[in-house]
């Protein structure tokens, strides 16, 4: 069976409670953390830091994080969020000039190599760094803000970057942020999703255990 991850965004998270937060849904059944890393010039906000991170480690979360970085310039930045303890670091590739640099930057200091990719984005750059890659993460929304509309053209970029995948016959997981909601699950997991990014749709609920149970049971169930 294909494997297949929920990941919620902490960004949708009650930052004063942070870590309860973060343990109660990995208690209620969630596999890995998104972590957005925004630095209020690539995207138009600003979130979290490496120490952030750490702090997230050192309250004993061990699930996998994916440090999502939507930050330029990137380079310096991948050794500090390595360090306080992301597994995934993925990046966008115009927050560097030199995209095939930065990938082994992050494989050399141990983590698994992300990439993201922008609604209106071209795949074709995938052709020449795919062999360097762990993870494709689609954006099915233009990244900055929690509480935005799934743009519906990304399932079309999702069967084009699968394509690509089998054609480098590597192993590499596909991952979809943005706007998710239940109403999604279907079409994603036909086209071979991965990880699935879900921010607002759980922490915004008010009893995010049952949505968690419930994206959850449909995923195991497809």
């Amino acid at each position: 069976m294909k494997k297949v991850f929920l990941a919620p965004s902490i960004l949708s998270a009650n930052f004063a409670i942070l870590g309860e937060e973060i343990k109660n849904v990995l208690n209620f059944g969630a596999d890995i953390i998104h972590f957005d890393v925004m630095d209020n010039h690539y995207v138009p906000n600003l979130t979290f830091g490496p120490m952030v991170l750490k702090s997230i480690r050192d309250y004993n979360i061990l699930a996998p994080i994916d440090v999502h970085i939507m930050a330029k310039p990137v380079d310096s930045l991948i050794p500090l969020f390595a360090k306080a303890g992301a597994t995934y670091i993925t990046i966008h590739p115009e927050s560097t000039n030199h995209i095939n640099r930065t990938l082994d930057i992050i494989k050399e200091n141990g983590c698994k190599v992300g990439i993201a990719i922008n609604p209106a984005l071209s795949i074709d750059f995938l052709d020449h760094v795919i062999e360097k890659l762990d993870l494709i993460l689609i954006m099915s929304v233009d990244p900055g803000f929690s509480n935005q509309k799934f743009i519906l053209n990304t399932l079309k970029k999702i069967r084009l970057v699968q394509n690509k995948i089998i054609l480098s016959k590597r192993k590499i997981y596909i991952s979809v942020d943005g706007g998710v909601k239940f109403c999604h699950l279907d079409s994603l997991l036909q086209l071979g999703v991965n990880i699935f990014v879900i921010g607002s749709y759980i922490f915004n609920h008010s009893n995010y255990k049952f949505v968690i149970k419930k994206i959850k049971n449909y995923i195991s169930n497809f």
